[in-house]
């Protein structure tokens, strides 16, 4: 047995959660450390150095298991898992169906919800949200006030911020940025260095990429291409 109960309840979100003692020291647990609220031993596993810290909640039929932690005033519920050696923190939530596992990061007032998976070493922070089907992996960052939904995949060093939204089947990859009010969805691919920003849309079976630029009140649509050091605005 890793952890006890202590005892000590409160309630959440209508639920009664129980806050948990550590029965051995683990990881940067100490045997007799205090931790965050469950509401039930399936929430968290025995196993492993998986760990839920301090004001961090962990409910519904949500398990974090392996080497994850939860901490700061995280949330993680519904159906969620939490594994691998993520780490989920801040004010940030993680709900519905969703997955956040390898050495995966989700913090700040970030959520994850739905089917999504953030993944590898991704980290999806700030007011970003990522839901649907969408996955968020490799290195790639998803933040600020971005969202990435439908069955849009983020991945390589791509990075989605701002108020930018991915949609669809879209894909941003390699070193690309998608930022400011930009939009890219349907099965829009950006790709290689490509920056889209401002108010641009890509969109369509459109892609983006090499060194290409594509800003101001662009629209690239159907099935043109923009790549090499074109501009389009």
């Amino acid at each position: 047995m890793k952890y006890k109960f202590t005892g000590k309840t409160k309630t959440s979100c209508g639920v009664e959660l129980k806050q948990i003692q550590a029965l051995s020291s683990f990881n940067n647990v100490s045997k007799g450390d205090i931790g965050g609220w469950i509401e039930k031993k399936e929430n968290l596993s025995q196993k492993g150095n998986s760990w839920v810290y301090g004001n961090a909640e962990v409910y519904g039929n949500a398990w974090v298991y392996n080497n994850a932690e939860i901490y700061g005033n995280a949330k993680v519920y519904g159906n969620a898992k939490v594994y691998g050696n993520a780490e989920v923190y801040g004010n940030a939530e993680v709900y519905g169906n969703a997955r956040v596992y390898d050495n995966a990061e989700v913090y700040g007032d970030a959520e994850i919800y739905d089917n999504a998976e953030v993944y590898g070493d991704a980290k999806v922070y700030g007011n970003a949200k990522v839901y649907g089907n969408a996955w968020v992996y490799d290195n790639a960052e998803v933040y600020g006030n971005a969202e990435v939904y439908g069955n849009a995949k983020v991945y390589g060093n791509a990075e989605v911020y701002g108020n930018a939204k991915v949609y669809g089947n879209a894909e941003v990859y390699d070193d690309a940025k998608v930022y400011g009010n930009a939009w890219v969805y349907n099965n829009a691919e950006v790709y290689g260095n490509a920056e889209v920003y401002g108010n641009a849309w890509v969109y369509d079976n459109a892609e983006v990429y090499g060194d290409a630029v594509v800003y101001g009140d662009a629209r690239v649509y159907d099935n043109a291409e923009v790549y090499g050091d074109a501009e389009k605005y």
